[in-house]
């Protein structure tokens, strides 16, 4: 049997870029989310409708072909962690790199998120 946190990054992994709605209600109102370096995603985002922003604008800079590819997710009562591939283009660039999001989970939503590439410096290059 899975654990609620797993199943809950399961759960929005599977409704990006396809349910924005539902992608909102796993995450807390007073999240914040970080991607560490120097790309034009790079930052923290503070609160659900700026998390929310990033993760559109992560389409809209590629013209919409940016994926997310689960590969697994390890969780217990007050973490998860997802590794996954990210593929998408732009400006001329691609990106297809492995990452790993490291997350704290209250009320069975996601409180803060730490985004870490396995390669930075492929993701500075193309992101």
């Amino acid at each position: 049997m899975k654990h609620a946190n797993a199943v809950l990054l399961e759960r929005l992994f599977g409704a990006f870029g396809q349910d924005p709605m539902a992608v909102a209600r796993g995450i807390a109102e007073d999240a914040v989310w970080r991607v560490g370096g120097a790309s034009a995603m790079s930052g923290e985002y503070r609160g659900r409708d700026e998390i929310l922003r990033f993760l559109r604008e992560t389409l809209v800079l590629t013209g919409g072909t940016y994926r997310t590819e689960l590969t697994y997710v390890v969780a217990d009562d007050e973490r998860a962690v997802a590794v996954y591939r990210a593929r998408g283009e732009r400006d001329g660039r691609t990106i297809d790199i492995d990452q790993a999001l490291f997350c704290i989970v209250r009320e069975g939503r996601l409180a803060d998120v730490t985004a870490v590439p396995f390669d930075a410096a492929a993701f500075e290059v193309a992101a």
